[in-house]
């Protein structure tokens, strides 16, 4: 039992970053929660250095990353895919390939729940990881479709929290330089 009870350590943890687009998030439900804590996760990635890869879906049919997001992301570029599952496009899984071998498990935020999310969840269990999925920062076009995705997430093995339950556990305590460089997007 214990072997399945862990922390998530920074050193061990990349954030992967699914399609939060633009045209696809005008239909979104809770779509600027989504944005606000796919862009913090972002941001607490950067300052505890844990690497970060971002895709888009049909970048010249769906659109560039919301805003929050992309000013998050800086000019980490986002690699296109026409693939629902991030482990079934060659590009992802080489850059994920090419992520320090302490990393055994990937944060993951963005949409759709129920399809990308899902499948790229699915591919990275089937490759190895450890899966969490920040229930905050993933939706679906509509709610049965997110609640049902993240039931599902749970029957195949992902560990589902919110942002803040993945933050401060990275953290691990107050009053590091980390901590209060983060505190004011956590207040």
């Amino acid at each position: 039992m214990t072997d399945t009870l862990y922390h998530l350590d920074p050193k061990q943890c990349a954030l992967l970053v699914v399609d939060i687009q633009e045209n696809l998030m005008q239909v979104i439900h809770g779509r600027e929660e989504v944005a606000k804590n796919a862009a913090l996760l972002i941001r607490a990635a950067k300052v505890l250095d844990i690497p970060v890869v971002a895709t888009t879906q049909y970048v010249a049919r769906i659109g560039p990353m919301v805003p929050p997001v992309a000013e998050a992301l800086g000019d980490l570029p986002a690699l296109d895919k026409l693939e629902f599952g991030c482990f079934n496009n060659e590009a992802i899984k080489t850059a994920v390939k090419k992520l320090p071998a302490t990393v055994n498990t990937l944060i993951l935020c963005g949409v759709e729940t129920h399809i990308c999310v899902y499948q790229t969840a699915l591919g990275a269990l089937n490759a190895g990881y450890r899966v969490w999925v920040a229930a905050d920062a993933v939706s679906s076009r509509v709610k049965k479709n997110y609640k049902l995705g993240l039931a599902r997430l749970r029957e195949i093995g992902a560990v589902v929290g919110t942002t803040e339950m993945i933050i401060y556990d990275w953290l691990g305590k107050a009053g590091t330089p980390e901590f209060k460089a983060l505190l004011p997007y956590l207040k």
